[in-house]
C-alpha cells in the first residue's frame, strides 16, 4: 500500500464538555450523531452493529462526506467506518477507509473532570503523497470543528 512508505499524519484535539462521560459516550457511539458533528458528514447508511474479533461491541457503517467543489458542484465521498468500543464508556476507536487509499484512525478517550468530560481525540491518517496535504488539512479542520460542535451539543442538552 502506498501509505506504508510514509509516516502517518498524526495530531490530537482535546475539549472539555459540560456532560458526564456516559452521556458523551452514548452520543459518540451512535453513528447518526456524526451527521453535522463532522461538517462533511451528510448521511449515515447501512449501520450494522456487531462484535470485533475480540468480542468487543462494534458497528460498521457507511458515511457520506460531501465536498463542495466549485459553485453548485459537489462530490459525495463514501467512506466505510468501523467503530469499536475498546473500553465501553471510556474509549471508542474508529477506523475509516476512504477511496484513494486514504485511511484514518480516531481514538477518542473520555475522562471525567469536575466540569464534565475531557474528550481527547488522537488522529492518525495515511494517504498517498498526492493527497497528503489535502487529507492533513481536512482532518485537522474536521477534528477542530467536531470538538467545538460536541462542546455546543453537550452544553445545549
Amino acid at each position: 500500500m502506498p501509505e506504508d512508505r510514509t509516516p502517518p499524519i498524526a495530531f490530537e484535539t482535546t475539549a472539555v464538555v459540560a456532560a458526564p462521560p456516559d452521556v458523551v459516550y452514548r452520543h459518540l457511539s451512535d453513528p447518526h450523531s456524526y451527521i453535522g458533528l463532522s461538517p462533511l458528514i451528510v448521511a449515515v447508511r447501512d449501520v450494522r452493529p456487531g462484535h470485533d474479533t475480540q468480542g468487543r461491541e462494534s458497528v460498521d457503517y457507511l458515511a457520506v462526506e460531501r465536498f463542495r467543489l466549485v459553485g453548485p458542484l459537489r462530490w459525495d465521498n463514501r467512506i466505510r467506518v468501523r467503530m469499536v468500543a475498546t473500553r465501553p464508556g471510556e474509549q471508542l476507536v474508529s477506523d475509516v477507509r476512504s477511496p484513494g487509499w486514504v485511511r484514518l484512525r480516531a481514538v477518542v478517550d473520555l475522562t471525567a473532570v469536575p466540569d464534565g468530560t475531557r474528550v481527547r481525540e488522537q488522529i492518525s491518517a495515511f494517504a498517498p503523497a498526492p493527497l497528503r496535504r489535502f487529507v492533513a488539512s481536512q482532518a485537522r479542520q474536521v477534528a477542530a470543528y467536531r470538538a467545538t460542535e460536541l462542546t455546543r451539543r453537550m452544553a445545549a442538552r
